[in-house]
């Protein structure tokens, strides 16, 4: 079986069949399923709710969580490869499933009980109850230590107040993973279900970016949360930050993705639009173009793939994921800019995917630790000497 994709390389050879089942699936999926409705969900500004289902019935929820709690339990490169087709159509598809998968799903069964585990995660899984993650605030986003959201410990439970900003899936989900202060000073995280008092979530708008994706605020009022809600197994930042490792590892097989589609698409065009008598493939200058988006896309796959199996057998150092979330990132940023060269006037229209990515891009360049803060954290790591605190 052979990657249904672009592998210059042939890197394929390294994954199992079950892998490259599962994202020879997600690119068949995706291809019939949402390629043909994304452009125009994206104008509206809307989010392709009826998907949901369907990603849960193909298991693209929890795929790396073991199958007791109703997940998939494959391997972290098959989690990769569904992102990469994912976001192969729209990084707002994508950003969905991260959300459900690495930062609702994966602190339940990291720092939940059992009983958290067995009643969420199932759910979860199918697709009949969405979740969010509530830790970005107003003014503090790299700097999350300094969240002035609270929870005071009264009889049988906590109460929170404060508001957390920028939330993918935030107005459409059931429940949400809300980190806060409790009275010790230490960062503690909680299930919020949406219907708890004093809770809601209503959503950003004007966004020209992550447009097919629901963008919100989380405002939390007097909100009791009881004992029962609250994640036993983890004190500290170490809890959302580990759940951010695991959203920032899909990000960077998902920018490849993006930056796949956008190589497909201008070497396409290039080899159909004429000029001075000829595709203006056979120009030394596109010519030049294409093979640098080759050759990043393949040096991306490649780092996805090391990285992966770094997190398969147990070795892998979140400095690793913040490489493989800088370098991708950027590259699919550089092919959006030289997709939309090559296209000329016709890259800014909507009859391609070229300006939807440039801009879902810029989202995905800052959120999850920005380009900057990952470049800090990889200085840090090779110097020995912080840059910031």
């Amino acid at each position: 079986m052979k990657l249904n994709a672009l592998d210059y390389l042939g890197i394929s050879e390294y994954f199992s069949d079950e892998e490259l089942m599962v994202q020879n699936t997600a690119r068949d999926f995706v291809d019939k399923e949402i390629m043909p409705i994304i452009e125009d969900y994206y104008e509206r500004g809307e989010f392709p709710s009826h998907l949901i289902s369907k990603f849960g019935e193909l298991g693209f929820f929890g795929v790396n969580i073991p199958e007791k709690y109703g997940c998939s339990g494959m391997s972290n490169i098959a989690y990769g490869l569904i992102c990469q087709e994912l976001e192969r159509a729209d990084s707002g598809i994508r950003s969905f499933a991260s959300v459900q998968g690495s930062l609702v799903m994966y602190p339940i069964y990291a720092y939940g009980n059992e009983e958290q585990k067995m009643h969420w995660l199932p759910l979860l899984a199918s697709g009949d109850k969405i979740g969010c993650f509530g830790l970005t605030e107003p003014n503090f986003g790299s700097n999350p230590s300094g969240m002035l959201t609270n929870a005071k410990k009264t009889d049988g439970g906590y109460i929170l107040n404060g508001s957390k900003m920028w939330i993918t899936n935030g107005t459409i989900a059931d429940i949400a993973i809300v980190w806060a202060k409790d009275d010790n000073g230490d960062v503690r995280g909680f299930i919020v279900e949406k219907d708890f008092k004093g809770f809601s979530a209503p959503e950003m708008h004007g966004k020209w970016s992550l447009r097919a994706s629901v963008t919100s605020e989380l405002v939390l009022e007097d909100v009791f949360v009881p004992d029962s809600h609250l994640l036993p197994n983890v004190k500290g930042l170490k809890g959302p930050l580990g759940c951010l490792n695991q959203a920032r590892y899909g990000i960077g097989w998902g920018a490849i993705g993006a930056a796949m589609n956008l190589y497909d698409v201008a070497l396409e065009y290039s080899k159909d639009r004429i000029q001075f008598d000829k595709p203006i493939a056979s120009f030394q200058m596109i010519q030049e173009q294409l093979v640098w988006m080759l050759n990043e896309i393949t040096k991306g796959q490649l780092l996805a793939l090391h990285v992966g199996k770094n997190k398969d057998n147990g070795t892998l150092k979140h400095t690793q994921v913040s490489m493989i979330k800088r370098n991708n990132v950027e590259i699919a940023r550089e092919c959006a800019k030289l997709a939309r060269g090559i296209l000329g006037a016709n890259g800014i229209t909507s009859d391609y995917p070229i300006m939807r990515h440039m801009m879902n891009i810029e989202s995905v360049y800052t959120y999850e630790g920005t380009h900057e803060m990952h470049t800090l954290i990889l200085g840090h790591d090779i110097t020995g000497l912080p840059a910031f605190k």
